[in-house]
């Protein structure tokens, strides 16, 4: 079955949608509504997905929020960067987190939205991913995602302030500030840069 993402608007096959009863798996071949089905995907589908047979459906899905904590990872064994990697991209995918890159190459920062969701990343990265890791305090403690009506204003904004710049997991622009002094004072500097404390899910594609 071919089905359209609204996210995107690209064309997915569900390939080998299963069942799930318990710690069994078994074949879906047709469901109806209040079953739970699982589709195998490699990051394909996120949380607030939806999925139609080609017409112009959108459910608006739950936004993104401002993290009110900031966090580097750091990991005990360097050798295993490319793992962690992966792994934070994949619990980022989940919503366990929300996962920023700094545009210097500087190491990843993770943004969760109170101190148990630290925990909870650690003993999974620990026991799914055989990943010991911690956590060190980063020098940024708000953040914003940018834009702009004229594309040369943001692109200004963020060559000026590049060591201050990260890309959230959808590869959008995203303004660090140390606190929010530093956040109004850019603000003020650069009035033509919109800075947003939710992101809406996701922009309706056309087909």
């Amino acid at each position: 079955m071919k089905v359209r993402l609204a996210r995107t608007g690209k064309q997915i096959g569900l390939t080998a949608p299963q069942f799930f009863f318990a710690s069994q798996r078994q074949l879906a071949d047709t469901a109806f509504a209040g079953d739970v089905v699982g589709i195998p995907n490699h990051g394909t589908l996120r949380i607030g997905d939806t999925l139609t047979e080609g017409e112009p459906l959108v459910f608006q899905g739950v936004p993104n929020f401002s993290p009110e904590i900031l966090r580097r990872v750091r990991l005990e064994d360097a050798m295993k960067a490319k793992k962690l990697k992966e792994a934070l991209q994949q619990m980022a995918e989940e919503g366990v987190v929300q996962l920023f890159s700094p545009e210097d190459g500087s190491p990843a920062i993770v943004g969760v939205v109170g101190a148990l969701q630290l925990d909870v990343l650690k003993e999974r990265l620990q026991g799914e991913y055989g990943l010991p890791v911690s956590f060190e305090m980063s020098r940024f403690s708000v953040c914003r995602w940018i834009s702009a009506d004229q594309p040369g204003e943001l692109e200004k904004f963020m060559t000026a302030r590049r060591g201050d710049i990260c890309r959230d997991l959808d590869g959008d622009p995203v303004f660090m500030a140390q606190d929010g002094f530093s956040l109004r004072y850019e603000s003020e500097r650069y009035p033509a840069i919109k800075m947003a404390a939710i992101k809406e899910y996701h922009a309706i594609k056309a087909a």
